[in-house]
Parts: structure tokens; sequence; C-alpha cells
């Protein structure tokens, strides 16, 4: 019989909001929290295991109760006080971490790999991965991350493509002796030194690697770099968001491969 749970003062609601607030709790307990039907449905996909579900069955009255899994069914108030999306979903889950490193991806003979360096916002990241599912980017590097891969507001904004994509933390070292070994190559975006995009080839193996916003790439991959390439901005702003720009980059690999 499945458990109920009223009150916002249940050890287990206390212990999944600690997971959604801190990354020390997501890396102490090795758990995260996956929001919604549709990113559940996608985090499964990938053979992650699920440790516990939560559901409201206010919002989601013909909700199947998995079989094995442990469950609990919250009230809706419980529920809004979970939820990152106020009441629209009906169920969240604590799951269980899976981190990859570069030598479990499988990559074919020609890979499209995006790599960001130091990337702050969760946002960002999770909005990048939405676009290299898109695209169809074999893995996705995120070098010296400053937030982890299970960040709630990064999985909310992927929309499960943080599960779709095969995604890395590493330092920049090591992914750039990892695409040397390979004889990927390594376009740097910048605005000094570089050439359009358009003029690049991006049909053999590739790497597309970006930095911040605010203060682009280090010299360590600057200097790595086969070539540099860079958007053209015609206005007065000198930089579109990273998720903008590694979008407009993917998907010109993608209309060069398609020719």
């Amino acid at each position: 019989m499945t458990e109920q749970i009223t009150s916002l003062q249940n050890p287990k609601i206390k212990q999944l909001l600690m997971l959604q607030q801190k990354s020390s709790e997501r890396r102490k307990t090795g758990i995260f929290v996956v929001e919604g039907q549709q990113e559940l449905s996608h985090c499964l996909h990938a053979g992650y295991e699920i440790d516990t579900v939560f559901y409201c069955s206010a919002l989601v009255p013909d909700f199947h109760v998995p079989a094995n899994i442990r469950c609990f069914e919250v009230s809706r108030d419980v529920y809004e006080k979970m939820a990152y999306r106020g009441s629209t979903e009906g169920v969240i889950a604590e799951v269980r971490t899976k981190l990859l490193q570069l030598h479990d991806l499988s990559l074919d003979e020609h890979p499209l790999i995006v790599v960001l360096e130091s990337v702050e916002k969760p946002g960002n990241l999770g909005a990048i991965l939405r676009s290299a599912d898109a695209s169809g980017v074999d893995a996705v590097v995120v070098c010296d991350p400053l937030t982890d891969l299970y960040n709630p507001n990064l999985i909310r904004s992927s929309v499960g493509a943080a599960f779709t994509v095969p995604c890395v933390a590493c330092s920049s070292e090591e992914c750039i002796s990892f695409l040397k070994q390979r004889n990927i190559k390594i376009l740097t975006a910048q605005l000094q030194d570089s050439h359009l995009y358009y003029d690049t080839d991006m049909t053999c193996g590739t790497a597309i690697v970006m930095g911040t916003e605010h203060d682009g790439l280090t010299d360590l991959w600057r200097n790595a770099a086969d070539a540099h390439i860079r958007i053209p901005m015609l206005g007065k702003i000198d930089s579109l968001n990273v998720s903008v720009s590694a979008a407009i980059l993917m998907f010109e690999a993608v209309r060069q491969r398609q020719k």
C-alpha cells in the first residue's frame, strides 16, 4: 500500500528539498531530483535507477505506481512546496546519479562534440543540452564546471535532454588530451584572430568549444585550438547568450554534414 504524506515536516519531504537546493547534498547521497513525467520517462530510458517517487493524485489521478520502487502519495499543498513548476506536473522522483567519464563515450568516426569551459548558469547548460539533442550532438563535455550536472534548474531547462545527450564533467587538460588523441578538430568560439564559422569545415570529427559570456575562453583552449571561429555581430552588442551561440554553431555542423 502506498504511504501518504500530508505534512511539510515529514523527513522525506525535507530530504527532497535539501537535494533540490544543495549540490553538496546531491554529491554526498548520490541522489538527485527529477520533476515531470516526460523528464522521468527520458531518465528511465537512459538507464537511470529511480530510488523514490512522489506523486499527487489530485494532479495525476491516473498515475501508475511503478513496481518495485518506493512510492509516496503527497497532498496538493505538499506537492506545490516540492515542485519547481508549481502544480502542473504531479510527479517528482529521487534518482541515483550516473556520472560518465570521457572513456565511457561511444563515438563514431566523425563525432560532433560540444565543450563548455567553466559554465556557471545551469539554465544555459540546460538550453545547450536541449539544442545538442535536437542537432544530434554525440556528447557535451563540461570542463571545470561551476555548476553540477544534476542541478534541478539544469534538468528542468533541458526538458529531459540532460538524459538523452551523454554529458561528461572533467578538467580542460583531460578534455584536450582526449580530443587530440582521437584527432578531433578543436574549434574555439572567440572574437580575436578568428574566421567566420560558416567558412570552417565541420564535417570531420569536431569539437566546438565555448567559454563564458563574460570572460570567454582561457588561453589553454585558445592555444590548443586547430581553428578559431566567430559568429558575425552586426549590431551594437558584441556577444550572444552562450546557449544561442552554441545552437548556431551546432546547426551549422548539421547543415554541412547534410550536404
